[in-house]
């Protein structure tokens, strides 16, 4: 894994990624070439305007979500996604070279360069898919416990969805602890711990002990250590491999000495900057949307009900705001006066109200929010006061995501599905303290651009 602006990326993808930037950047050169046969001076220089290709392409996949920890395991789904990334690349490139002249290189030449770009990047994508998650290149591990960590490690894992590239080569159970995992994966140390380790090739250990009051051998870990083994706590392992931190692996000093945290609890201008900005340029930009779904909200309740509405939500410390939104439900939905999840094929959803949730249209209004000061762009979704005290009550550190501003989209939407229960809650939970721990500016725009896939795909709306 590397770090990049406080976020773990995996070294897959960033190699994928710069080898993409490659292709892209030399296709402009290729297609030029192809096209002009080597009489090339008038659409000279070539650098900036292939850079250009390579920073709106790559910025296109990205957006699409070309580059997320689960694009690596469906080719099927990623030749869908690469063709939508190619259209809106294209179109954007459309709109620069109509907007600025200087920077085209001829039709020709372009819809050359487009087509080879294409064929590299399955080719290249195929080339990934096929070594990424390979038996011989995954990395080696041995886990130190055999208990209930250990098994949660042994099903994440093995789900592979979450963190390819890894196997796991055997437990180590340690005195007193019960087996909770695959009895035939449970190994036991015949010499010395670093012995064990060269036996079965590992490369890692994974510390996933219950209880290490008990039973924590620091001698041969130490020992293990000074010979060039990475040695990673169980709770650290899956923050970098699942991009959530699982609340049932931590304790309270985890949060008082872990490296976070502080950079999204702390005021930021440059994120008041790019909330005001991205709000302004997306009301600029999505006006015709939003006149036509007042007017279809107003059509379909034929002038009878409500356009916009106003609902309580909690935001940072605790304090609580209007949201807006355009109004996607009947008006008696909770005529009982009861908060109520929205469940999947809700009802109460009007007919408009099932296309402007699917692509969170509805959601659009929320950039007064924004404007406002009550809400950031990225970050926590804000939940009703009804729900935060039920979910206070029965989540241990709910509490920890009204520290930061919520947000219209988060890490926990583009990461996993529509919440409509407790269980949902407790998963966006743990996406939202990692959003808090390893929250930075490039962090946000990064989950602005997956935002995008979510949106035009429908991913989680309900």
């Amino acid at each position: 894994m590397i770090r990049l602006f406080r976020h773990y990326v995996p070294v897959s993808l960033v190699v994928l990624a710069f080898s993409e930037f490659l292709i892209f950047f030399l296709a402009i050169y290729l297609g030029v070439e192809i096209r002009f046969k080597g009489t090339t001076v008038f659409v000279e220089p070539l650098f900036p305007k292939a850079l250009l290709f390579a920073v709106v392409m790559l910025g296109a996949m990205t957006s699409m979500g070309l580059y997320w920890r689960s694009s690596q395991m469906d080719m099927q789904k990623t030749v869908h996604q690469l063709f939508l990334g190619f259209v809106l690349g294209t179109v954007t490139m459309l709109i620069l070279f109509y907007a600025f002249p200087a920077v085209f290189i001829g039709r020709g030449a372009f819809a050359i360069a487009l087509a080879l770009a294409f064929v590299g990047i399955l080719f290249s994508r195929t080339v990934h898919y096929y070594f990424a998650d390979h038996e011989v290149l995954k990395k080696r591990l041995l886990v130190l416990g055999a208990g209930e960590r250990a098994s949660m490690l042994e099903q994440e894992l093995d789900r592979g969805e979450a963190a390819p590239g890894f196997k796991i080569v055997g437990f180590v159970q340690t005195p007193g602890q019960p087996i909770q995992v695959s009895e035939e994966r449970v190994i036991s140390v015949q010499d010395t711990l670093m012995s064990t380790l060269e036996q079965h090739q590992a490369q890692e250990i994974v510390v996933a002990l219950d209880e290490r009051r008990e039973y924590f051998p620091v001698r041969e870990m130490l020992a293990c250590k000074m010979n060039g083994v990475e040695i990673t706590d169980v709770t650290g392992f899956l923050e970098q491999r699942t991009g959530k931190i699982r609340l049932d692996t931590i304790h309270p000093s985890t949060f008082i000495f872990a490296d976070g945290y502080s950079h999204a609890v702390v005021a930021s201008y440059g994120k008041r900057v790019f909330d005001v900005g991205v709000s302004l340029m997306l009301l600029a930009a999505g006006w015709p949307v939003i006149l036509a779904t007042a007017a279809a909200i107003f059509a379909e309740s034929r002038g009878k009900g409500t356009i916009f509405y106003r609902q309580q939500r909690v935001g940072k410390d605790g304090k609580s705001f209007d949201v807006l939104k355009f109004r996607s439900m009947r008006m008696d939905a909770e005529s009982g006066g009861k908060a109520q999840w929205a469940a999947e094929n809700d009802h109460r959803v009007t007919r408009v109200g099932r296309v402007i949730r699917k692509y969170r249209i509805d959601e659009l209004p929320q950039l007064l929010n924004v404007l406002k000061g009550d809400m950031s762009f990225v970050g926590p979704r804000p939940e009703r006061p009804q729900f935060v005290k039920e979910l206070s009550a029965k989540i241990p550190y709910y509490g920890l995501r009204h520290k930061v501003k919520p947000g219209i989209t988060g890490w926990a939407q583009i990461c996993y599905p529509y919440g409509s229960s407790e269980r949902d809650a407790l998963e966006k939970l743990q996406y939202d303290l990692y959003y808090i721990k390893n929250y930075s500016l490039w962090f946000d725009f990064l989950i602005m651009a997956q935002t995008v896939y979510a949106v035009l795909s429908g991913r989680g709306g309900r």
